[in-house]
């Protein structure tokens, strides 16, 4: 009879406890990164490489001094995201992976892609 009432005093707690609102750190489900509102991003699309002016969209792109842009590569190839005037190079840009520059002063930067040098872009900064 004791073991009775053991067992089932041991049971009401169990109850207790999962009626009282704990949860389990490591059962949570984590909560997304939002997108920052304002977020600039460039993509470079499927066969870029025979795009030129079209290799990287939108092109040219207009953001605010203190922006970020961010290009993505959403080509199966790799590119690069490399400024005219050595302002900023993403190095080599494999395909899914992304690249982004904060630009500090107002003024238009042109840029390329090094592997490709007909794709062409334009950032233009107020």
């Amino acid at each position: 009879m004791k073991i009775l009432r053991f067992l089932f005093a041991g049971a009401a707690l169990l109850v207790m406890a999962s009626c009282s609102g704990y949860s389990n750190p490591s059962m949570t489900t984590p909560t997304p990164t939002p997108t920052p509102s304002g977020a600039n991003g460039v993509t470079i699309p499927s066969g870029a490489e025979t795009k030129g002016a079209a290799a990287y969209a939108p092109n040219p792109i207009n953001v605010s001094v203190g922006s970020s842009v961010t290009w993505t590569n959403t080509d199966s190839v790799t590119h690069t995201v490399t400024s005219n005037n050595s302002v900023f190079n993403s190095g080599t840009l494999p395909a899914g992976q992304s690249y982004s520059f904060t630009f500090s002063t107002a003024g238009t930067f042109p840029y390329h892609c090094t592997l490709h040098p007909g794709m062409v872009g334009t950032v233009v900064v107020q």
